[in-house]
């Protein structure tokens, strides 16, 4: 491809000194045109001309990191912006503990750096690829412009850590990036690295629920990327933090609107039943025992992203100063692990059983068991909606069990309450606990898209308040004729 002149300080905002880096520059002006190839290719489909309300981060202060003003996506400003440097910061874990942070790749690990840049990178594009249709759909021009604002700073994402590839891994670095374009979600012969960056995201209650589990799945990895030794992989993550906690906003108050909406409907209908399910539906909203059911599938997706719950990768990762654990500058231990032991539910002798296991190498357990205190609260607040409406019904996590493709469970059978059962009998009831091709056809049916500014699609409420504080009728979107 040919390459295209940048001004890196007006279209790409950064605080990485790019024009003073003549080599990553040429680096990224060769990258760019592809990016925007991919992005015209898999991003939002039929709204490239569309203006969006976007929030673009030109900078990492207070001032700069949130501008609000309407742009076409391919023209969004794709910034590469790095938290600020900690002045004496150290490596706060692993055998290199309490020595200076590297500001350069140390030699002995350029590898697995470089693995965990690259998985985390091809998160990215992926969830893009994965919701690139929703935008014929959206229930109304405020969840259009929410979507958007997702997919453009995941693109965002993916160029600090293409960012990160080109600036310190040489030519390796330069064929990484170049593959993080050419792989595709779901496809047969490229597929994205990581299961859950596969599976189809066919309507909005599918993103509500991926923004809520998996792109948190996202700030517990971010999190703890954000530990590391390697300075500028830490500064990176630690900004993309402050962009990944909208994403997840989008989920949690998505999912929250369609319970409200449900319950409202509900009571004004006078149904007292929530399993009667076909008089749920007959009001035209999701009854809330298919939510629970999508819930399952996201969550066991999203818990397979851990890896295996004993992992020498992991181990080796944390010794060596890469990747620490969750808000790892908390923990009060010796942040080493040498002689540290921590509980790890396994399969034994056809049971499941907690078996302590040296914490190091149980170190994805313990991220995932974090992750899962973390889903638990914000399951908490989505049933706070059942006792303020007077609708008799909670939703539950399920037993980290069930419908596992990845780890100690992955040839197990287990129901959602944890019982184990045979391949038969989960085959038999999966549809119970699993969405089925009708529950699918059903919430289709709803996915009516809403262009009317202030108006929502029968089946969600509105936002308790608009994005940037505008009114209720704002203009989110305005999509070219």
């Amino acid at each position: 491809m040919t390459a295209i002149n940048i001004d890196y300080n007006g279209l790409i905002p950064n605080n990485v000194e790019l024009e003073k880096d003549a080599r990553v520059q040429k680096a990224l002006e060769s990258w760019h045109p592809g990016y925007i190839a991919w992005w015209k290719e898999m991003g939002p489909d039929g709204f490239q001309d569309a203006l969006v309300y976007l929030r673009t981060a030109v900078s990492v202060d207070n001032q700069g990191w949130a501008k609000f003003d309407y742009v076409r996506m391919p023209d969004y400003r794709w910034g590469i912006l790095l938290a600020n440097q900690e002045e004496n910061r150290t490596i706060p874990f692993g055998e290199h503990f309490g020595k200076p942070a590297w500001q350069e790749v140390p030699g002995e690990y350029r590898a697995m750096l470089r693995r965990l840049i690259v998985i985390q990178g091809d998160t990215e594009p992926a969830s893009v690829e994965q919701q690139r249709y929703l935008g014929k759909t959206a229930p109304s021009l405020y969840d259009l412009r929410n979507v958007f604002q997702v997919n453009v700073e995941e693109g965002r994402h993916l160029w600090a850590m293409v960012y990160l590839l080109q600036k310190y891994f040489g030519r390796d670095g330069r064929e990484e990036a170049e593959e993080l374009l050419r792989r595709r979600s779901g496809s047969q012969d490229a597929p994205r690295m990581l299961g859950a960056f596969n599976e189809a995201t066919p309507d909005w209650l599918s993103f509500f629920m991926f923004t809520f589990f998996t792109d948190r799945d996202g700030k517990m990895q971010l999190e703890s990327l954000a530990q590391s030794g390697f300075d500028p992989l830490s500064r990176t993550c630690r900004f993309m933090l402050t962009e990944e906690a909208h994403h997840m906003f989008v989920g949690e108050t998505g999912v929250r609107r369609v319970i409200q909406r449900t319950c409202e409907a509900m009571k004004a209908a006078g149904i007292e039943d929530a399993n009667d399910i076909a008089a749920v539906r007959a009001l035209g909203v999701i009854d809330l025992p298919t939510l629970q059911k999508k819930l399952h599938l996201h969550y066991s997706l999203s818990l397979d992203l851990f890896g295996s719950e004993v992992s020498t990768n992991a181990a080796n990762a944390f010794n060596s100063g890469i990747k620490g654990r969750f808000r790892e500058t908390n923990i009060e231990d010796d942040h080493r692990l040498t002689s540290s032991t921590y509980p790890v539910l396994k399969f034994v002798d056809g049971a499941i059983k907690l078996v302590d296991e040296p914490a190091l190498t149980a170190l994805n357990m313990r991220l995932r068991d974090d992750y899962i205190a973390d889903c638990a609260r914000g399951i908490e607040r989505w049933n706070q909606i059942f006792a303020q409406t007077g609708v008799q019904y909670r939703l539950e996590l399920p037993h980290v069990a069930f419908h596992r493709h990845i780890g100690e469970f992955r040839d197990v059978h287990a129901t959602p309450t944890g019982i184990l059962i045979d391949a038969a009998t989960f085959q038999r009831e999966k549809d119970k606990w699993l969405p089925s091709p009708q529950d699918g056809e059903f919430i289709a049916s709803l996915m009516k898209p809403e262009r009317e500014p202030g108006k929502f699609a029968n089946w969600i409420s509105p936002p308790a308040r608009g994005i940037d504080n505008k009114p209720g009728d704002f203009e989110y979107v305005k999509i070219a004729a």
